[in-house]
């Protein structure tokens, strides 16, 4: 299936006798003619393309990049070439309409030779010397051939009666456990091969049938624990092969989505386990590294921004990770230190600010069971649809329940905030906002800004905190929000 590429010292110690200088000449001969392969050649023959280029590309996670390109001659030959040996992992090959032809596996042996009809793929490639691709070639046109089959029994089943789909869907079982025995007899004949790995790689766990469970009968609870347990067998957290693979990054993906309590500690603990391991090598260490920051630097759960904070304070700002750009580097300590002030559970930073006519009225100096931090601006298109309903639902629920809500003028100005307060009948609230004067002393004293500690680059932003002023949830919609207040209230 063609898909569109997308470009974002040999030390000897001997006495010289004859025997020993033979054999000495003999090692120095095969370690010359190693040294002579160093690098890589990858004669390439591509029917029907002639004088034009084509490339080899490889996976980094779920991304594509292209490590080198190639002239083809008129005899629809080229020669992917270079003086320093390419990173082992999966490889493809691109055609000059920057489409994957097909794929093909670098480890150590990186001279050889490959050839194909582009119209006959994969039926047509054929490797020379390269045994490991000769075999990865073979599984691929027998997967392929598996995959078919197991479609066009799909679009019978979507026909069939019930006794018929039966037998389908039992044709089809066997179907898939061929795939999987073939799988099985590599890993076994070539267990010390690149295909070898990568196969162990994506096996997922077999959870042992109930009558091996304890107590002889299906356990749920043992069922989860033993396929957490046992999810990244076969995997090495420092091979370098494997972060040039399109399924490890969706293997990630799946094992915080689905078998990890998205709670921070449980986070932390289980990012903790897999960077240690990746310690081992440099690329792999960077290529996790990035993978839990961009993660957790903006996650998809409130809360989760502790893991980025953990990571930052551990590995990032403690001089480990030299491979991240000064800007990305400026950009992530920003970050972290605006993140660390409002972390779940933390205290919330007081704000000292004044009313609408400007007498002192501090967040601490409210008292109330909860409150909800508004920060937002009357000339924000999304804050004008927004504070509204905040305080519709403030009047028709949240009143009555002895929530407070401190409302936060971030900009806009103050004849525009006043006038949008009275038009709306924002009665209740304690609105407040920060003077001129207040925001030049705090930078003046080189201290952070309100913005900072709550990191307030957009609007508007909801916080919702305790009686202590302890940060209960944050960056909520106020639906989202009302429910954490229905809950919190609820469990009191």
């Amino acid at each position: 299936m063609k898909n569109t590429l997308y470009i974002d010292n040999l030390v000897v110690r001997r006495t010289m006798t004859m025997k020993k200088l033979v054999t000495l000449t003999l090692l120095l001969t095969v370690f010359a003619a190693v040294k002579a392969q160093t690098g890589y050649s990858i004669a390439v023959t591509l029917k029907p393309f002639k004088n034009s280029k084509v490339y080899l590309g490889y996976y980094y996670g779920t991304k594509k990049a292209l490590a080198d390109s190639a002239i083809l001659d008129q005899n629809s030959k080229g020669v992917f070439k270079g003086k320093k040996a390419l990173p082992g992992g999966i490889y493809f090959v691109v055609s000059p309409r920057m489409e994957i032809l097909f794929e093909l596996l670098l480890d150590k042996q990186q001279q050889f030779q490959v050839s194909a009809d582009t119209a006959k793929i994969p039926a047509s490639i054929v490797f020379t010397n390269s045994p490991e691709n000769s075999l990865f070639s073979r599984y691929s046109k027998f997967a392929g051939e598996a995959g078919l089959k197991s479609v066009q029994i799909g679009q019978q089943l979507a026909l069939a009666n019930a006794a018929d789909s039966v037998k389908l869907i039992e044709e089809r079982k066997k179907i898939a456990e061929s795939v999987d025995k073939f799988r099985d007899s590599i890993i076994k004949k070539n267990p010390q091969a690149l295909l070898a790995t990568l196969f162990k790689a994506m096996r997922d766990p077999v959870i042992p049938p109930a009558d091996k469970h304890p107590g002889g009968k299906y356990d749920s609870v043992y069922a989860y624990n033993y396929y957490k347990s046992h999810f990244w067998d076969g995997i090495s957290f420092y091979d370098e092969r494997l972060i040039r693979t399109p399924f490890l990054e969706n293997k990630l993906n799946r094992y915080f989505r689905e078998l990890v309590v998205p709670a921070p500690d449980s986070l932390i603990k289980e990012v903790d386990r897999i960077v240690v391991y990746s310690r081992a090598n440099d690329e792999t260490f960077k290529y996790y590294m990035v993978y839990f920051v961009q993660k957790y630097i903006n996650p998809e759960y409130m809360g989760q921004d502790a893991v980025f904070v953990h990571l930052f304070e551990k590995y990032i700002n403690t001089g480990h990770t030299n491979f991240f750009t000064k800007q990305y580097m400026d950009f992530m300590t920003k970050r972290a230190y605006s993140l660390m002030a409002n972390l779940i559970g933390q205290p919330a930073a007081n704000l000292e600010m004044v009313d609408t006519t400007d007498h002192p009225l501090p967040l601490y100096a409210v008292q109330a069971p909860l409150t909800v931090v508004c920060f937002w601006d009357p000339t924000c298109s999304h804050c004008k649809e927004t504070v509204p309903r905040v305080d519709s639902m403030y009047k028709a629920k949240w009143k009555a329940l002895g929530v407070a809500i401190y409302g936060v003028m971030t900009d806009g100005g103050k004849d525009n905030w006043k006038e949008f307060i009275q038009k709306h009948d924002l009665s209740g609230w304690y609105h407040v906002y920060q003077t001129p004067a207040k925001a030049a002393e705090i930078e003046a004293a080189n201290k952070p800004g309100y913005k900072q500690l709550y990191d307030v680059y957009q609007t508007p932003i909801l916080y919702l905190l305790d009686k202590d002023k302890r940060i209960v949830a944050k960056k909520l919609s106020y639906d989202q929000l009302d429910e954490v207040i229905t809950l919190k209230l609820k469990s009191k």
